[in-house]
């Protein structure tokens, strides 16, 4: 899961962690585009590739962890624009999975301003990679998402 370390204002969590309402990972489905997702991962995976077909296979797959494993097949190939569009099917599949569940979104809400890293020792794209010094893309997707929803909040007030 996830916990606050206050001396250092920071909230950690996995973005593989299937028990964690904020990770891509998590069952919490949504439709987007016309599908209905299992997960915020399975949408991610299946964006990558232009063969319907395979899209599909990936959005059927049985949990997040195959998707993904479907998403690095190197038998597909992937979009040209992968790189440049990655972060924002990425974003829309997260916040869209906030707006179809409410309480995810009050999980994000309730992060307060802290800093959100995504822990990945591998990862130093979507994450922060061993040495912390990663990109950390999807907690600063988060971050952004938190903000988007505090704004929608105001304007409904």
């Amino acid at each position: 899961m996830f916990f606050d370390r206050k001396e250092k204002k920071l909230i950690t969590l996995t973005r593989n962690d299937p028990n964690n309402p904020l990770a891509s990972y998590s069952r919490h489905a949504f439709e987007l585009d016309g599908y209905q997702w299992p997960s915020v991962e399975h949408y991610y995976q299946a964006m990558k590739f232009g063969d319907a077909e395979y899209a599909e296979q990936i959005r059927q797959s049985p949990c997040p962890a195959d998707a993904s494993k479907l998403g690095k097949s190197k038998k597909h190939q992937r979009r040209k624009d992968w790189d440049k569009v990655r972060v924002t099917f990425m974003t829309r599949g997260s916040y869209i999975k906030c707006r179809t569940h409410p309480d995810v979104a009050q999980m994000l809400l309730d992060t307060a301003e802290l800093e959100i890293t995504d822990v990945s020792q591998y990862d130093y794209f979507w994450g922060s990679g061993r040495d912390m010094r990663g990109n950390n893309a999807f907690g600063k997707i988060l971050i952004g998402i938190r903000y988007k929803l505090r704004e929608e909040m105001a304007q409904q007030a």
